[in-house]
């Protein structure tokens, strides 16, 4: 079959790709913006790109159009689809009934969290030898990838696995579809990280982010797994509402803890306040820990042993974008990390402050997010930057002042317009010893690279 699909560039879209083309299917798609990476990466699969939404493309011939959500109405091509009357499917609609249909599902949802979780999870199965398929939201790097289909398992190489780790995103389908994304995905294993107010550009409040999450509690089934984390009182909430599914808490004292981690970052997994082992690995933050305790649970739900799955977790190199270390040049160590919520940048800095100590945090933030955009959350910025030692932030493209926002953070804050007089700033202000965090959850223009390459002009040939 050819499918074309529709919104092909974003990562969510880009994993249906590849998994398509792994099945067999010609794939063609376009975008508004087709550019590297994922164009490379979709090209080097020997997917076509076309850019723009023109309906010229349906000279393609495809048998059936995929759309992503940010396809809207007016789009020429969408709209001579609905005219010829031709068949189109949202993406999650077509990763159900194609591929999930017959797996054994484990779901990783929440506000944050979502990408790290279900690569950990991914890869404890992949470690014990499950050989799960996945589609995650980023590129663990312990795969390369985000998105395949199951493989073959160690322990049974004439099948093919049963197992499939997806990233559940709360985000709406489709124009013709505003069920979020995971109502879709009917788990039969799923984790609920947390919940916060997100999204603000399609849910009005988090009592309607939290009746979607009951819609997919709803879908899971007696058999299965519900994995919660016991601190969040709209999770709390959501289950109230009716849930035929047992559930193992983690994070509270009667289910799955994360002990505090010695001066590597090594920490004890509990269970009961029992002792189940020693996870050794090198990430940062409360927030990992309790991301890997979920997933150690999901784990044990799809049959690997807890020591294992701990074992696993010290061979984890975590996730492109997340507290990713770009370089270090001129003794200042630059970070990329894809937090762009309010609490996800406070527990980001939270980890980077206990693993650095004493040492200078200088905070590079790009409100970018459609919820940052539109000012929802800007009151909460100066408490989430509290434990950087300085900020910047990008002013571009938004509607409201930072300025006034960060204004309760005095001289610590600046705000700029402009990229270049930003990394001016940055540069002017970085000395040896300093973590330089870049925070966004898009490409920021490249800065990462031209910090470090303006960090490199310091240093003697």
């Amino acid at each position: 079959m050819h499918i074309h699909i529709l919104g092909i560039c974003g990562t969510f879209m880009g994993g249906i790709a590849a998994i398509a083309k792994q099945a067999g299917h010609t794939v063609t798609g376009c975008d508004a913006n087709v550019y590297p990476p994922m164009s490379t990466q979709l090209e080097a699969m020997g997917i076509t790109l076309t850019q723009g939404f023109g309906a010229e493309q349906l000279e393609l011939g495809a048998d059936m159009y995929v759309v992503g959500n940010v396809v809207t109405r007016g789009k020429p091509l969408m709209e001579e689809i609905l005219n010829r009357g031709l068949p189109y499917i949202s993406g999650p609609q077509w990763l159900a009934e194609n591929v999930l249909h017959d797996k054994w599902v484990l779901a990783v949802a929440g506000t944050h969290g979502k990408t790290t979780t279900s690569s950990m999870l991914a890869w404890i199965l992949e470690d014990a030898g499950l050989a799960p398929g996945f589609l995650i939201g980023g590129i663990p790097q312990n795969f390369g990838v985000s998105a395949r289909l199951p493989g073959r398992p160690a322990q049974d190489p004439a099948s093919t696995s049963p197992f499939f780790v997806i990233e559940a995103d709360e985000y709406d389908t489709a124009f013709f579809d505003k069920r979020s994304k995971f109502v879709h995905y009917r788990p039969r294993t799923a984790i609920l990280n947390n919940l916060e107010y997100d999204h603000a550009d399609i849910f009005a409040d988090l009592a309607a982010i939290e009746t979607q999450f009951h819609h997919l509690v709803r879908t899971i089934p007696a058999q299965g797994l519900i994995v919660n984390n016991g601190r969040e009182a709209s999770l709390s909430r959501v289950l109230e509402r009716g849930c035929w599914t047992p559930v193992e808490a983690f994070g509270v004292a009667d289910g799955w803890q994360a002990g505090e981690p010695d001066a590597n970052g090594h920490f004890d997994v509990l269970l009961h306040g029992q002792l189940q082992g020693r996870v050794e690995w090198e990430l940062m933050g409360e927030h990992n820990r309790l991301n890997a305790v979920a997933a150690i649970a999901a784990a044990r739900h799809a049959g690997v042993a807890v020591r294992d799955a701990i074992a696993a977790l010290g061979r984890f190199d975590n996730v492109k974008r997340r507290m990713e270390v770009r370089g270090k040049v001129a003794g200042v160590t630059v970070y990329d990390d894809f937090a762009h919520h309010p609490t996800a940048i406070a527990t980001t800095l939270e980890g980077l402050r206990r693993h650095v100590g004493d040492a200078r945090i200088l905070a590079v933030l790009e409100p970018r997010s459609n919820t940052m955009k539109l000012g929802t959350m800007k009151d909460a910025l100066p408490a989430s930057l509290a434990l950087a030692d300085r900020v910047f932030c990008s002013a571009a493209g938004l509607n409201w002042s930072p300025a006034e926002a960060l204004q309760p953070m005095g001289d610590k804050a600046e705000t700029f317009d402009q990229l270049d007089a930003l990394i001016a700033a940055i540069l002017a202000e970085a000395r040896s010893g300093d973590h330089l965090l870049v925070m966004s959850n898009g490409g920021f223009g490249g800065i990462h690279q031209k910090l470090l390459d303006g960090l490199s002009m310091r240093q003697p040939a």
